[in-house]
């Protein structure tokens, strides 16, 4: 299938390993010139040298903590200026900590809303008015099935990464007028150092190993497994094409059949 997005720009934030780094790697396989971010430059570094590697293509990176606004922009102006302007923004990042309602503070909250939400306004609202005078543009932001189907003590990813959707379906109005589609993809359970983590944290108030708690999770998918992150990043991939032209304020679950409701 002819997607159309070779040599288009893109950035990916959050991109040095995961979700992130299946979804660049992608990209760069569709002949897209890819920029990634993270907070870790020696993962980003690690990260990039295995790209060019695999590809013998070279990715921009730039060292980007995505709670602090001034990052976000030196990474955007960066970027505009290797790629003259931003086709395509995945917004993407790492997930707030696992807990219940009583376990956090005022200034946790505020925490996940920098990291999960403004992160992903600051990089929208810096990149849309070049979309918007070039007409085409693809933003697409990552987000959970959380956002469909609240899971159990992820009180925090539940609450902001709903408003994220929230935040897309508005835009997708306001933009579409310009060629620009705004859309989200919300995986399942994926084998991620997150999903990993969360294992692992479960197991020990279960007193059980995190391999039994991994094997529980995927019995209670209908396709009886985990997601690979490369299931997540094609996807995406698909949705910033050009077939995907009018595809637009969807929240897409990528999820085995995980989620319940119609």
């Amino acid at each position: 299938m002819y997607l159309g997005i070779s040599r288009k720009s893109v950035l990916v934030t959050a991109a040095s390993k995961g979700i992130g780094r299946a979804i660049a790697e992608e990209f760069v396989s569709e002949g897209a010139k890819v920029a990634i971010c993270s907070r870790n430059k020696e993962h980003l570094l690690k990260t990039s040298d295995e790209i060019k590697n695999k590809f013998g293509v070279e990715v921009l990176w730039c060292v980007c903590d995505l709670s602090k606004r001034k990052d976000i922009e030196n990474t955007i102006n960066a970027v505009n200026n290797e790629f003259n302007g931003i086709d395509i923004l995945v917004n993407n990042c790492g997930g707030p900590p696992r807990g219940n309602f009583l376990d956090f503070e005022e200034e946790d909250w505020q925490s996940a809303i920098d990291q999960v939400f403004l992160s992903a306004v600051t990089a929208t609202k810096l990149v849309v008015p070049n979309m918007m005078e070039k007409e085409w543009g693809r933003i697409i932001n990552i987000t959970s099935i959380s956002v469909k189907q609240p899971v159990d003590s992820l009180i925090l990813s539940n609450a902001v990464r709903t408003g994220l959707t929230g935040l897309a379906k508005s835009l997708s109005n306001e933009l579409g007028k310009y060629n620009i589609t705004v859309n989200n993809v919300a995986p399942g359970y994926t084998l991620t150092n997150r999903l990993y983590e969360l294992a692992v944290s479960r197991a020990k108030e279960m007193n059980t190993s995190h391999e039994e708690v991994l094997s529980e999770i995927a019995k209670g998918i209908p396709m009886n497994r985990l997601a690979a992150p490369e299931e997540i990043a094609a996807t995406v991939v698909f949705l910033a094409s050009m077939k995907a032209s009018y595809i637009t304020g969807c929240t897409i679950p990528v999820d085995g059949g995980y989620i319940k409701g119609l």
